[in-house]
């Protein structure tokens, strides 16, 4: 090329950085820490029963489980940017109002639609923020990117309950933890400022084209190699983290007082699962994501042995319950990385979350079996059974990967936009 040659040069592509994720996403956990340790304890403080508690609690999972059939919504019309905007400020001003709303029987069915509405608004957030992540992540930053992701998540969660919880003990004013939580998650928007949102230039001008488009990608993916094995393991029982959703029924077992239950199943476990999930990113980028998550799996299951076998005492519940958290923290992290390689970018919403609430199922059924096995075996029976499945979905693992290696094709994910 002559010296004198000024012929523009391309600018390189913009990634966004993955820290920017976890302050995305930290109103998608706190909104579920708020009303499963705040809300939930300010309830029965004001004497409704635990069943009325529970129940208002697994309608909020409502439209998380079905959140996939309006993920197309956000992959076909607005931009990122905007659906995060609209849906954090109805996040916002829904945990707000409710703690606003009387903690009373007859005020019951109003909390419950705030509670629904607020969570159907965060799935939009969750589904801008997997988008940007999908599009504005490098190829070898995947797993951090997921890792910070879920640290936000997760951390979220921890913050959601232990700060609200914190502030309801220590205030006569029953609706203020829900102000400061919904300033909190208003202000997270400012992460957006360091997002890249990706361009429009693919979209057709037609919903059906856009849906057609759609159906294409998602299609492409879960009957590719890599999407399809990621698809098998939202349903296999290793690295699911369900006997976390038991320790604070089971401390007496260990003998461990309030204060420490609250701190190990509150603020210590969600500083725990994140640093788990920041380090399972860096560590699903230096590996194979799959075999990153498996590992994990077993991490997990020699985990909970160790619980079992263990003396139950309320030193090795805090030592052991936070270890698990950190371990969880590493599967959440080395699932989302694996996702984030089989989905590509594309319509991202949409195929994340397809993966997003099909990974439930193991969550639901191993908390089920979890509490079989304490009611048969005992506390060490029931983390017994949980390294057992898991030890037999990491066998399945072994056994599906090699053949959906030899008889599934790989296909091209959609690329960068």
């Amino acid at each position: 090329m002559a010296a004198n040659d000024m012929s523009p040069v391309a600018p390189a592509h913009r990634w966004t950085h993955p820290a920017v994720f976890l302050v995305l996403a930290l109103p998608f956990g706190v909104i579920g820490g708020y009303l499963s340790v705040t809300i939930g304890w300010q309830l029965k403080q004001a004497g409704l029963s635990v069943e009325a508690v529970a129940a208002l609690i697994a309608t909020s999972y409502l439209p998380h489980t079905w959140k996939f059939l309006w993920a197309p919504i956000s992959d076909i019309t607005f931009t990122r940017r905007g659906w995060y905007l609209a849906a954090g400020l109805v996040t916002a001003v829904g945990i707000a109002a409710t703690g606003m709303v009387p903690h009373t029987a007859a005020a019951l069915p109003l909390l419950t639609a705030v509670v629904l509405a607020s969570n159907f608004a965060v799935t939009f957030l969750g589904m801008s923020v997997e988008s940007l992540m999908a599009h504005g992540t490098a190829e070898h930053q995947k797993g951090r990117a997921g890792g910070w992701f879920q640290a936000g998540a997760l951390g979220g969660n921890g913050l959601g309950g232990g700060l609200g919880l914190w502030i309801a003990q220590h205030s006569a004013q029953p609706f203020l933890p829900g102000i400061v939580l919904g300033a909190l998650c208003a202000a997270c928007a400012g992460g957006l400022l360091f997002a890249v949102e990706p361009s429009r230039h693919d979209r057709h001008p037609s919903i059906p084209a856009e849906l057609k488009r759609v159906t294409t990608d998602v299609w492409s993916v879960i009957t590719g190699r890599s999407g399809m094995l990621a698809l098998i393991l939202c349903f296999l029982p290793i690295g699911s983290g369900a006997a976390s959703n038991l320790f604070s029924v089971v401390a007496s077992d260990w003998k461990a007082s309030p204060d420490t239950v609250v701190f190990a199943t509150g603020l210590g476990n969600g500083i725990l699962s994140a640093l788990g999930c920041m380090a399972g990113g860096f560590f699903s980028d230096r590996m194979d994501r799959k075999t990153a998550y498996v590992w994990f799996g077993i991490a997990q299951a020699a985990c909970a042995v160790a619980m079992g076998a263990l003396p139950h005492t309320e030193r090795f519940y805090v030592v052991l319950t936070l270890s698990y958290a950190f371990i969880t923290g590493l599967t959440y992290a080395g699932f989302t990385a694996f996702v984030l390689e089989a989905i590509g970018r594309g319509a991202a919403a949409t195929k994340y979350n397809a993966y997003a609430a099909l990974s439930n199922t193991p969550i639901m059924y191993m908390t089920t079996l979890d509490g079989w096995g304490h009611k048969t075996f005992g506390p060490a029976g029931m983390l017994y059974t949980e390294a057992v499945m898991g030890m037999i979905g990491l066998a399945l693992v072994l056994v599906i990967t090699q053949v959906v290696t030899r008889f599934v094709p790989e296909r091209q994910v959609a690329a960068a936009e």
